[in-house]
């Protein structure tokens, strides 16, 4: 039911959830958390890469 909601969510709703994290975090702040998280995700893609390819060798 909660994926389910996440795809009905309209643009007004995605603005709104933009605004109020432009105001928690302002401008400054969210390309460092932008940047952290395109870090943490390209770390948890490589760890999953390497985990891949250990089961294809054994």
């Amino acid at each position: 039911m909660k994926t389910l909601l996440l795809f009905t969510m309209g643009g007004t709703e995605w603005l709104l959830i933009a605004l109020v994290v432009l105001l928690l975090f302002g401008g400054k702040k969210i390309p460092e958390l932008m940047k952290g998280l395109g870090k943490g995700i390209n770390e948890f893609k490589k760890g999953k890469n390497e985990s891949e390819n250990e089961s294809e060798e054994n």
